[in-house]
């Protein structure tokens, strides 16, 4: 028998792991909330609620973050996996918000605003501070030294490796050209519709210039092992803030199929990720290695260096934009659960 204290260990469990959006703990709260206010609904009967729980979850995150999740369907279902919530703890966490009036459920949004509200703190950061003022790394430290948001600081690292290189391409102006060699004009001619839709060169243009761009991958989600940016040159990038094993580089290479491959992660990891990739075979797809103190350093060239009057705004600027976008301010609950009055549920041992 699972006591209420082990299946609320569990729950903190996916909670403390979650990143900032919580969508599995938002999706264990709309169980216990449809199953408090229909009693047909068994909890110990996962195909009751395996997939519409989801449709549950989305109804609120919606209006709550301005987006749903987007992680792959066997990411979304291992919440009920035997080590997270399968369904003899959701089905004592149900009898626990029934006797309780909703109070698991009101702990969750709690934790949740509680979680968020670190967040805009630590997001203030960006915008009360001037180019003259602003410091990375205190601003990387921030999401280090709260736990509440370290799981998001793979995103923040993302941000901050894109909004850098951007600004560095953009502001030197790089450029891309695309050329056909002169002995290849026959087989031009031939491919000639091809070159003109897929190239953008054909005979009489048989060169096409364009700016070197960076592009992120977008909002991704906690089981991604993929790309997270590419050129328009050529590499692809890949972040790395956290420590890697043997499994996670092969699942991070196996995912990525460039040639050439820029690694960003912590200085301390440089050497251990060499290692990794050598034992897979993986080193010569390795175009360079860039570590946090690099990024300090062309932060503070960009941001109070010589050239930093052509630079710092725009980067400060491209920074809170995707911040912004990858965070959306959560202002206050939406209507939907101010009207379940969770405020006035009040229970010692779900405080």
């Amino acid at each position: 028998m699972v006591t209420v204290k082990e299946a609320k260990n569990a729950l903190d469990r996916i909670i403390e792991k979650s990143r900032v959006h919580l969508y599995k703990p938002i999706q264990i709260a709309e169980i216990l909330y449809r199953a408090r206010i229909d009693d047909s609904l068994n909890l110990l009967d996962l195909e009751q609620y395996r997939t519409k729980s989801k449709k549950w979850r989305d109804e609120i995150s919606l209006p709550l973050l301005g987006r749903i999740c987007t992680s792959s369907a066997k990411f979304q279902d291992n919440i009920f996996d035997a080590n997270a919530i399968p369904p003899e703890i959701l089905n004592v966490l149900g009898k626990e918000n029934i006797r309780t009036n909703g109070a698991v459920e009101a702990y969750i949004y709690r934790l949740f605003s509680t979680k968020h509200n670190q967040l805009s703190n630590a997001l203030k950061y960006c915008t009360e501070n001037t180019p003259e003022n602003f410091d990375v790394k205190k601003f990387i430290d921030s999401f280090w030294n709260e736990p509440g948001l370290r799981r998001s600081l793979d995103k923040i690292y993302e941000i901050i490796v894109y909004s850098l290189f951007s600004t560095i391409v953009e502001t030197l102006n790089f450029q891309i050209t695309l050329s056909v060699d002169s002995d290849k004009i026959d087989i031009l001619k031939e491919f000639e519709d091809f070159a003109d839709k897929v190239m953008q060169v054909d005979l009489k243009n048989k060169t096409f210039v364009q700016e070197a761009k960076i592009y992120r991958v977008g909002v991704t989600n906690a089981a991604d092992r993929g790309l997270d940016m590419y050129s328009n040159w050529g590499p692809a990038i890949q972040i790395k803030h956290l420590s890697l094993n043997l499994e996670l580089a092969e699942s991070i290479v196996s995912n990525i199929s460039s040639d050439k491959v820029v690694i960003v992660c912590k200085d301390a990891e440089k050497d251990i990720i060499l290692s990794l990739l050598s034992q897979i075979g993986w080193c010569s797809h390795i175009q360079s290695i860039i570590t946090e103190d690099n990024l300090i350093d062309w932060y503070e060239k960009a941001l109070r260096g010589k050239y930093s009057e052509k630079m710092k705004d725009k980067l400060l600027d491209i920074l809170i934009n995707e911040i912004s976008e990858e965070f959306p301010s959560i202002k206050e609950l939406p209507d939907v659960l101010k009207e379940r009055h969770y405020e006035l549920i009040d229970d010692s041992f779900w405080k």
